[in-house]
């Protein structure tokens, strides 16, 4: 299949699937998170089932979506007919403010609670927050807990001292909702960081940062790490291991909807049923390593799975406008001096 990539003002980059058919008429347009490379098992997928459709899909980062989504509704311009974002704040945001339309999927009536709103905004991956570690630094195992983890980094020996990095949570937008979620689920998250900085903490604003320096060695442990980029990249890296904490594992979702301003709603539609019916959902599992909402796929790397093995270990953030409140400034400028606090950084 032909696959032409643009270059624009903006863009991170586009990428044209031409219709199978190579019929021209119908066009489905895609703003996303999720690198074109990685998007295109999926689209490849859809378009075998839709030979008439082409697709034109744009690698954007959260906020550019976002930002466009509005400026393009609000001045009367069509916008994309689907958005999918790893930005669950942003995404709902948009929801709730009125930006996207109510889908009409079949697979919706199936669909977690805690995953979908109002038939407008729905998780489609299940992604936790992981420990990662450098295998041969722990012999005996990594910490399973935080407590744990704690009690590692008071002892841990001196040729490790200084090896333990985690997200720059002003410089990294999963890293503050990380930090945000443990906030609330773990009364003692300062003290941890503050014995992670006497520790020596690196912080870094990227997931590769930071597993590229655990799978080499550089770094021994990394915490609180995207796992669907960490088990990815395990597979190539013998020495790269990951933990889901038991005390409890964060979980997370990349949020997509049918924007309200949609040239072509019914494409969108049709794209958002596609990824979550089975099909779609085994490919994002399966292929792209991003584990899968809908309960009907139970392969080993299936949020399905993940829940059967863990239960309440897991704490999916819900998709629903309370996640809004991760954007509320007041509460980010707190939870950042208490971050810079705890890290001696004033």
């Amino acid at each position: 299949m032909f696959c032409a990539a643009l270059a624009g003002e903006g863009l991170a980059e586009t990428v044209i699937h031409a219709a199978p058919d190579g019929g021209t008429d119908r066009q489905l347009v895609i703003y996303s998170t999720l690198d074109a490379r990685l998007a295109a098992p999926l689209i490849d997928a859809f378009q075998a089932q839709n030979v008439d459709v082409s697709v034109r899909y744009e690698d954007l980062l959260a906020g550019e979506i976002a930002r466009r989504v509005m400026y393009e509704t609000d001045s009367g311009q069509p916008t994309a007919d689907f958005i999918f974002s790893s930005a669950m704040d942003l995404q709902l945001k948009l929801a709730n403010d009125g930006y996207a339309q109510t889908a009409t999927v079949s697979a919706a009536k199936g669909w977690p609670h805690w995953a979908n709103w109002q038939d407008t905004a729905f998780a489609l991956t299940y992604e936790p927050a992981v420990l990662v570690y450098h295998k041969p630094s722990f012999p005996d195992g990594p910490p399973q807990s935080r407590l744990e983890l704690m009690n590692w980094l008071r002892r841990a020996p001196g040729p490790l001292a200084g090896k333990i990095g985690t997200y720059d949570a002003e410089q990294s937008a999963v890293g503050y909702l990380f930090m945000a979620r443990d906030a609330e689920h773990f009364p003692d998250i300062w003290s941890m960081l503050s014995i992670m900085a006497k520790a020596g903490l690196q912080t870094f604003p990227t997931s590769q940062d930071i597993i590229d320096r655990v799978a080499d060695g550089r770094l021994a442990l990394g915490y609180n790490i995207l796992g669907s980029y960490a088990a990815d990249q395990a597979r190539l890296a013998p020495d790269l291991g990951m933990v889901l904490l038991r005390d409890y594992t964060v979980v997370i979702s990349r949020v997509a909807m049918v924007p309200r301003a949609a040239a072509n709603p019914d494409l969108g539609s049709a794209f958002l049923g596609f990824l979550m019916n089975a099909k779609g959902q085994t490919l994002l599992s399966e292929k792209l390593r991003l584990p899968s909402v809908s309960l009907e796929v139970s392969g080993a790397g299936s949020g399905a799975a993940m829940q059967a093995a863990l239960g309440d270990q897991l704490r999916p953030v819900a998709v629903s406008p309370g996640v809004l409140v991760y954007l509320d400034q007041a509460k980010r400028r707190r939870l950042i001096r208490l971050w810079r606090e705890a890290l001696a950084l004033e």
